[in-house]
């Protein structure tokens, strides 16, 4: 992961403490020892949503949406770690999301599922989950109020996956969106696409005897790719002989938590279960999580060719710079054409801009004549500091691991 960039203070239209459209408001509360806060949604009189030191809280509901620290109630729209957060008295999850969540936030964690497009009041607000494409059980949280429609989308994708729930536009009055790739140079190729160079390059490097040892976000992007591989094989392609694919133990009690939610991926096995018995891993596909790249756990696949699966395969040089043998553009986070069509397509009259390149995308969608503002927060990632969910590999026992970023 690259070193982020520091964030910008004062920006042209970053909004800090007060109201999105006045960022100066309020911006010495911290003089007078007031918590920060940024208001919007209904207007002063009964606001929405506020950016407080914990995360987005919505008083009239009073719980909060992937908060930063310990609440009393939080709303989670995925598994990740940077989204999903230990310690919280509740939390309320997407129903195909709950193995996830479980295995994150540990066995002692309150989990209040709801089901897609099913409707739940908090106070005077109705709330309600809808698929965000970006990994099993991904969800944006739509929130309902005298009239007024506000969606936060959590992280979502827009390409087609076969590991989880496509992403569903939600019309609203105001959108919450990412921006983690909110450069006009990040574009995806479709997904079949990546697949079969993935595929050929595990084929060149099978006949040639090597393993082929793909480092890939152990949530999600793991999944993914072991989908489309099976979707090739049922559609006729022909993989090396050793087709049951070796993974790390993170990869694995992850994939299984896929299986049981119904998604068909190629069979798997543990390097443990390998290492017992006398096949060895040559032309072998070894999947793990980017940060067992360089490590001595990796010694023992040798020879060996590495590959990343990554948007950030898209940059040029980012694959030599890395050391990696070869490298494969692909990334669960909406492209540059993908956030420019979904705020389209929500017909928000406003729209706020979250982590990575947020303030890059709320200037392209000025000049396309929306009212667009970038948040700054604490807890929200800065330009420049984008990582496809920083730090999020989940181990045994429901653990987050900072030790390589992950979707």
């Amino acid at each position: 992961m690259e070193e982020p960039n520091q964030a910008r203070a004062g920006a042209p239209g970053e909004a800090a403490v007060g109201r999105p459209d006045e960022a100066a408001d309020g911006a010495s509360a911290e003089a007078g020892g007031e918590r920060p806060e940024l208001s919007f949604g209904l207007g002063a009189e009964s606001e929405l949503l506020t950016l407080t030191p914990e995360g987005l809280y919505c008083p009239p509901a009073d719980l909060y949406i992937d908060p930063w620290r310990p609440v009393h109630r939080a709303v989670v729209t995925h598994a990740h770690a940077d989204h999903a957060r230990p310690g919280s008295g509740g939390y309320v999850v997407s129903e195909s999301s709950q193995g996830l969540m479980r295995r994150r936030l540990g066995a002692e964690a309150v989990l209040e599922p709801l089901p897609f497009g099913a409707e739940q009041r908090f106070g005077s607000v109705r709330l309600s989950l809808h698929p965000a494409g970006h990994v099993l059980g991904s969800a944006q949280v739509r929130l309902e109020a005298n009239g007024v429609v506000v969606v936060i989308s959590g992280d979502y994708k827009r390409e087609a996956d076969r590991s989880c729930e496509p992403f569903e536009v939600v019309p609203c009055d105001v959108f919450l969106t990412e921006a983690t790739f909110a450069l006009p140079v990040f574009s995806w190729e479709p997904t079949e696409a990546t697949a079969r160079r993935v595929l050929a390059w595990w084929r060149e490097n099978a006949a040639a005897g090597r393993t082929s040892l793909l480092l890939a976000y152990a949530l999600g992007k793991a999944q993914r790719l072991l989908a489309e591989l099976r979707a090739l094989e049922r559609a006729g392609e022909e993989l090396p002989a050793s087709r049951e694919v070796v993974t790390h133990g993170a990869v694995e009690g992850l994939t299984a938590i896929y299986r049981q939610g119904g998604i068909e991926m190629l069979p798997t096995v543990s390097v443990a279960q390998v290492e017992k018995g006398s096949e060895g891993f040559a032309g072998r596909l070894v999947v793990a999580p980017p940060s067992a790249f360089g490590s001595p756990w990796a010694r023992r696949f040798r020879p060996l060719r590495s590959g990343f699966a990554s948007g950030w395969m898209r940059l040029r040089g980012n694959r030599r710079r890395r050391g990696y043998d070869a490298g494969f553009v692909l990334s669960d986070h909406a492209d540059w054409r993908g956030l420019l069509s979904t705020v389209a397509e929500t017909g928000a009259r406003r729209v706020l801009t979250t982590h990575g390149y947020s303030e890059v995308l709320a200037r392209a969608l000025r000049h396309r004549g929306l009212d667009a503002t970038a948040l700054r927060a604490p807890g929200l990632r800065a330009e420049g500091a984008a990582t496809e969910g920083a730090g999020v590999e989940i181990g045994a026992g429901g653990g987050g691991s900072a030790s390589g970023a992950a979707e």
